[in-house]
């Protein structure tokens, strides 16, 4: 069971890695297998997602008060349905879709195949390569309020979906397909931002019940690395807007494939379990 120094540590971890392009999942899979602590399993990752998610909630109030107002007075007001923060209510709608039916779909396999670190490693570095082509190759150039359709909601949450499986990372995996789009590096990621919140916020409330139930954690534990996971997520999400501004993924992209490596020569040489 994971106790009091583990969701310490695991919330510090979550804070720190959910934003940024290197896979929070990964990270909470794979540090307390090489520390010798048990796999916290994925209802613990999606709770104390949580936290996380109200960093975002928080950060980007005003854009989401004036979202969601708009979007919810544009269904009896015609003449709003052309702002742009009503059509971006319907852009997060249609974007959340994919991840929302293939997660329920392959439920199963994100609470166990998908968390083997054999495979962990391998998707940190492949999508590590990827996020390194659309950096190099992105014209960085279309904005949110401009140019969002729902053809790109739909890309963006294709992309957002490939994040059930640990490693991918959520931010990656849609930043990576905004800069493909040729979206501005801060207008990719702040969509990203935008469009995990309901995703995060249902599946954490979905595995919130499984909490203290059979293996996963307990309520106290559980809930002091979600507070964690939210002070600290409050500061890397203002960090890491400010950081791509004028950055470009590369840290990121060499960072991936290093511990994608590591990962994998751990596995292999028997130091860690490719299991939970």
């Amino acid at each position: 069971m994971i106790g009091w120094l583990e969701a310490v540590v695991l919330g510090l971890i979550q804070g720190l890695t959910e934003f940024l392009p290197i896979s929070s999942s990964a990270h909470i899979r794979v540090i307390p297998a090489l520390v010798g602590w048990p796999d916290p399993g994925a209802a613990f990752t999606a709770v104390i997602q949580l936290g996380t998610e109200t960093a975002v909630l928080i950060y980007f109030r005003k854009e989401l008060w004036e979202i969601l107002s708009t979007w919810t007075r544009s269904l009896f007001v015609k003449e709003l349905r052309g702002h742009w923060a009503a059509r971006m209510g319907w852009y997060i709608i249609v974007g959340t879709l994919p991840i929302g039916v293939l997660g329920l779909a392959l439920k199963e396999q994100i609470e166990s195949p998908f968390r083997d670190l054999r495979l962990v490693g391998t998707t940190l570095i492949v999508f590590a390569l990827i996020l390194w082509y659309a950096d190099h190759t992105a014209r960085n150039k279309l904005t949110l309020e401009k140019h969002l359709s729902f053809t790109h909601a739909i890309v963006y949450g294709f992309a957002q979906s490939l994040a059930l499986v640990p490693g991918v990372s959520r931010s990656g995996g849609t930043v990576t397909a905004g800069l493909l789009l040729d979206y501005r590096r801060e207008d990719a990621a702040k969509y990203s931002f935008l469009l995990a919140i309901p995703a995060v916020l249902a599946s954490g409330l979905l595995e919130i019940f499984e909490i203290g139930e059979g293996r996963a954690p307990d309520w106290g534990p559980t809930i002091l690395a979600t507070v964690i996971s939210f002070v600290v997520g409050y500061a890397a999400v203002a960090w890491f807007l400010r950081y791509i501004s004028t950055h470009r993924f590369t840290i990121f992209v060499v960072y991936r494939i290093i511990l994608g490596l590591f990962i994998i020569l751990a596995v292999t040489a028997g130091w860690i379990p490719a299991q939970g």
